[in-house]
């Protein structure tokens, strides 16, 4: 009887061992492999898969390569800032692949097959998080099904134009601050050099405090500082394979995201308890963006009454803060950044947008009227986002799916390589690298064959829905900044746009300010 439930015993063990045993060879060779051999049939090329990694560490190498030099105006930033996609879609052709462990990722340049990815969100969801990367943000930017679209719907209030409009003194009061910073700065001479990359940080940062919590900067300035950290850290993770459990390795990484998170936490706690208290005792909801988010909060849970599932959770509501203040600071100032080192360079067009913001205001604060006439600021806008566009967007294929004449399988993720169709001379033509903001002077259904082909802040329903914040703050910075200097880019300026949450200028952003 004993021997008997030894064996048991033993078969049970063994059994489960070769269960385990016949899983991990599945995941790491014999699905890769099939795969491979799936996306090859359907016309795309790429590597072959090389255990475990795939093509991580030739990743690797290429992102050091790149990120040890500057680059020259004429280069394409995808050189420095996608080596990896760009390297293989020179080697393979625009239908090809990489391999991010056991994954192949492909790639998706024709504009059907992005705007038919777009349009069917539940055929293409988003690539889940791993647990340590959720650290950085969630939010509405990363659900799906009903999730998604109760958040959207108790979001989109707080981003309709008219709320937006309310927000416009906040704004110029943010940009009047650093215009008097800057004329310090130039008060004996006239003129100076400096790197206004920080200055376009903390006016960013500021705003994004004031119109999103009603504070003044320096009460935000710790949640932006953790965010700015947790992101550099977050980005570092898309470059190795997640490795499921990796998050409970006691590694300087993994501590150091947690305790940020935890610090952001309990700061966003003490705002939106203090909004709660006050919604509760009768004052009327301020109009910033988490006064508006909470009221329609409220409002939602209130129509559905004791229903659970209504409305959003505090620890919701948190990661929605988070995801303002990341999507709301990075996208602005970087977009600030760029059009100011192009201007600089590009004097024509610098003078062309004075002469449009003086002709609209004189030199009267911004208001919403003018602004929607901004012709020619909106061309530039549209122009830096073009050649300064985010990376690339993924997606993720849980089923077996058509995708126009592709046959995709389950486990293949996508990848939209924003920067890359942006700089497609098929769809831009031979100037494609050049700053030419004309191409938009008739909008941008006419600057390009196929309008799918210009996505800067995605397309379909899940277009960025902060996507008018941000460039109505970059309008009025940029409308104050013409309307009391003209500039000119340094002698030292160095060309290194960095990829972190957007681009960034690596070296800085040294100018030549001069007061008018």
């Amino acid at each position: 009887m004993e021997l008997s439930v030894k064996s048991i015993a033993f078969t049970i063990v063994l059994l489960t061992v070769i269960t385990w045993a016949w899983k991990l060879l599945n995941w790491i060779w014999l699905t890769p492999k099939k795969l491979e051999r799936h996306l090859r049939q359907q016309g795309f090329s790429g590597n072959s898969y090389k255990f475990p990694l795939g093509d991580v560490k030739e990743i690797s190498r290429l992102f050091k390569e790149a990120e040890s030099k500057p680059i020259n105006f004429q280069d394409d930033t995808a050189i420095r800032l996608m080596p990896e996609i760009h390297k293989v879609v020179q080697d393979y052709g625009k239908n090809s692949f990489l391999w991010y462990g056991p994954n192949p990722r492909v790639n998706i340049m024709d504009p059907d097959q992005i705007r038919e990815i777009f349009n069917k969100m539940s055929d293409f969801p988003k690539i889940k998080l791993s647990p340590i990367s959720r650290l950085l943000v969630t939010g509405v930017a990363n659900y799906e099904g009903e999730k998604w679209t109760k958040h959207r719907k108790i979001i989109n209030s707080a981003f309709h134009l008219e709320k937006l409009k309310l927000m416009l003194p906040a704004f110029y009061q943010c940009c009047s601050e650093m215009i008097s910073k800057w004329e310090k700065l130039v008060s004996k001479e006239g003129f100076c050099e400096a790197d206004v990359y920080p200055y376009l940080v903390n006016l960013t940062s500021d705003a994004i405090s004031r119109t999103a919590f009603g504070s003044h900067f320096e009460e935000g300035r710790k949640i932006f500082l953790l965010q700015t950290e947790q992101a550099e850290l977050a980005t570092e993770l898309t470059r190795s394979v997640y490795i499921p459990g990796s998050r409970f390795l006691p590694t300087r990484r993994n501590n150091r995201m947690k305790e940020i998170d935890k610090e952001i936490r309990a700061s966003l706690i003490g705002i939106i308890k203090n909004r709660e208290k006050a919604m509760i005792a009768g004052e009327a909801a301020k109009d910033d963006l988490l006064g508006i988010l909470m009221e329609s909060n409220f409002r939602e849970i209130k129509e559905h009454g004791n229903n659970k599932s209504a409305g959003m959770s505090i620890n919701e509501v948190i990661e929605e803060c988070k995801l303002f203040y990341l999507a709301g600071q990075e996208t602005t100032s970087s977009l600030l950044a760029w059009t100011m080192v192009l201007l600089g360079k590009h004097q024509d067009w610098q003078a062309r947008a004075r002469e449009e913001v003086f002709q609209l205001f004189g030199n009267k604060k911004p208001d919403s009227d003018g602004l929607v006439h901004l012709k020619i600021v909106q061309m530039i806008f549209y122009e830096v986002l073009r050649l300064y566009s985010p990376i690339v967007i993924t997606r993720a294929v849980d089923e077996d799916t058509k995708l126009g004449n592709l046959s995709l399988p389950a486990g293949v993720h996508i990848n939209l390589p924003i920067l890359l169709v942006h700089h497609e001379k098929e769809f831009w033509g031979d100037d494609v690298l050049e700053f030419k903001p004309e191409r938009f002077s008739e909008g941008i259904s006419r600057a390009l064959k196929d309008r799918a082909a210009f996505f800067p802040f995605g397309w379909g329903p899940r277009m960025c829905i902060g996507q008018n914040f941000a460039l109505i703050e970059a309008k009025v910075a940029l409308a104050t900044i013409l309307q009391n200097f003209s500039f000119e880019l340094s002698p030292s300026y160095v060309h290194a746009p960095k990829r972190v949450f957007t681009l960034l200028p690596e070296f800085g952003t040294p100018l030549i300010l001069r007061k008018l």
